[in-house]
């Protein structure tokens, strides 16, 4: 019988971010995207989480490749950190590779790996899988589907997607392919579910142009202050070429915002004359109206562009009256907390805001419901797997998938861990069969224990009580304190009888521990814990760390 065929979801299911998952063809391993997600409210200190990469460790030496579907952070952002552990070629176009390049020399881990750019139909052997690189239209330019031919058949990923008629670039989503692969059979398809849940068609990007232009010709005396995502290229290039065409100079602010369009009209993207591109230095020296400036925040990162300009702590950038901002770009679920305070921070400088809740100055990159029906129209499937997503996106996916003739068990709802397992006609399920857990980043550190994380929680909700006290070591007999320091817990100018009830607690349990010979410092350590945790419960249900330190002369 040949050997089996798996896809082994390691992220991206059942949440959005983390896009990652290998195809097992005959004991050798393609990886797909290596993406991240950004922390949610309930992770203290985190900066960014990873999947679980234990099973590609694990099979390090069987790794042929690694595929991008494009250039995304949710797709790419964790290649530095799996390259650590996995040495292999990377399959990408020119642009997603020129993305990922400057992270992988931050990361030094270029000496891992090669890049090999593929364009719009080429066909790649990856050791026994041979990958088709099919164009598709997204947020982010070159953009791909990949059909990967196997010894069970096709297996079709569509990467994220959206049938744009209209795009800015003229390279459309190449359906003709996609239905000729569907006309020769396509055994599975794993297929974008971010938007399952809107119904219709999502707009053109081509569609914010005329927007913006209305905005600068309307608000004409007023600088423009833009901000994006530094890979959506398509908006900034629109952008950018309405504020050329209102006799503006554009200045790029951010880091990734400036290396990305840098490198985008390096290699031909999109045209800006150089003479129309200023540093942020000189654009506080022209007129408001002469200048608009293109940014990276859209998200309410702390550090960005755009926050530290609401913050007016911006070190050229001063907003005020004579300032219009403009959010291009929708809040990533779990960042819209942080996307209000900066709106509600930005009027209160007195600028004039503009987002997608008020104007069409946003559209999505990923299909509505109408699309993904055609999609799985086109390439009529025998099996389906939605992908890329939340569980409620998934399973809206699935549903649609039905509605357009794909049996009901064929159709498999998975989740990071799952392993698919296709052999001959069969398809099967081997639910949490690789650890796929989160791997949380903090600082430099690229694998913060779940348990501090606990901790940083609890210490978030319930702060924490330090209680210190010195003893004879022979005795037991208190020499000093204790001294309670308490952060979180009770703020201590206003509760001094409460903290002395503490000490004296304290004193009690430390004398009877010794007047009972229990004088290691160990054993006082718990008496201590035990005597502050109970008066702490008692008068003020409250439940902080305790930590007892016993010093011993």
């Amino acid at each position: 019988m040949a050997t089996p065929v798996r896809v082994v979801f390691l992220g991206g299911l059942g949440e959005i971010g983390r896009n990652c998952f290998c195809l097992e063809v005959e004991g050798r391993i393609v990886v797909v995207d290596c993406g991240l997600m950004f922390p949610d409210a309930d992770m203290p200190g985190v900066d960014l989480v990873l999947p679980d990469f234990t099973y590609l460790r694990d099979h390090a030496d069987q790794v042929d490749g690694i595929v991008l579907t494009h250039g995304h952070e949710d797709h790419v952002g964790a290649l530095g950190y799996l390259l650590a552990d996995v040495s292999a070629p990377i399959y990408g176009s020119p642009l997603c590779l020129g993305f990922a390049r400057k992270r992988l020399e931050e990361a030094r881990v270029m000496d891992r790996t090669t890049l090999v750019p593929v364009g719009d139909g080429d066909v790649v052997q990856i050791g026994p899988v041979t990958a088709e690189f099919i164009p598709v239209t997204h947020s982010v330019p070159h953009a791909f589907a990949v059909a990967y031919s196997t010894s069970v058949g096709t297996i079709l990923h569509t990467g994220d997607f959206k049938l744009d008629l209209m795009p800015v670039d003229g390279r459309r989503t190449d359906v003709s392919r996609l239905g000729e692969l569907g006309r020769q059979g396509v055994k599975l398809l794993l297929s974008d579910s971010t938007n399952a849940e809107t119904p219709g068609r999502t707009e053109s990007e081509s569609s914010v142009g005329p927007v913006i232009e209305d905005l600068l010709h309307r608000y004409s005396d007023r600088r423009f202050v833009v901000a994006s995502f530094a890979s959506h290229l398509h908006r900034i290039q629109q952008v950018a070429y309405a504020a050329v065409a209102a006799g503006r100079q554009v200045a790029f602010v951010g880091r990734s915002m400036i290396h990305n369009t840098a490198f985008a009209r390096e290699i031909g993207l999109f045209d800006l004359p150089a003479d129309r591109v200023i540093d942020i230095e000189d654009a506080t020296k022209l007129a408001p109206g002469k200048v608009c400036v293109i940014c990276t925040g859209s998200q309410g990162e702390p550090m960005s562009a755009l926050s530290l300009m609401a913050a007016s702590e911006h070190k050229h950038i001063k907003l005020g009256p004579e300032d219009v901002v403009v959010i291009s770009a929708h809040a990533i679920p779990g960042n819209e907390v942080s996307v209000s305070k900066v709106i509600d921070a930005l009027y209160r400088s007195g600028a004039e805001v503009i987002h997608g809740g008020s104007a069409p100055v946003h559209v999505s990159g990923h299909a509505a419901q109408d699309e993904l029906k055609s999609m799985i129209d086109l390439v009529k499937p025998e099996w389906f797997v939605p992908v890329h997503g939340e569980f409620r996106h998934m399973v809206h996916h699935a549903r649609l998938a039905n509605e357009m003739g794909v049996d009901s068990d064929h159709i498999i709802v998975c989740e990071d861990g799952d392993a698919l397992v296709m052999q001959g006609d069969k398809v099967s399920v081997k639910r949490r069969a690789v650890p796929a857990g989160y791997q949380y980043v903090d600082g430099i550190t690229g694998d913060l224990d779940p348990g501090v994380l606990h901790d940083r929680r609890s210490l978030a909700e319930e702060g924490f009580v330090v209680v210190i006290v010195t003893v004879v070591a022979t005795t037991g007999e208190i020499v000093t304190g204790p001294e309670i320091v308490t952060r979180g817990w009770v703020h201590a100018d206003e509760a001094e009888e409460l903290l002395e009830d503490a000490r004296e607690a304290v004193r009690s349990a430390i004398a009877q521990g010794a007047a009972n010979d229990a004088i290691d410092a160990e054993t006082l350590r718990r008496r201590a814990r035990r005597a502050l945790g109970r008066l702490i419960n008692e008068r003020t249900r409250r439940r902080p760390t305790i930590i007892p330190v016993v010093m011993e002369v």
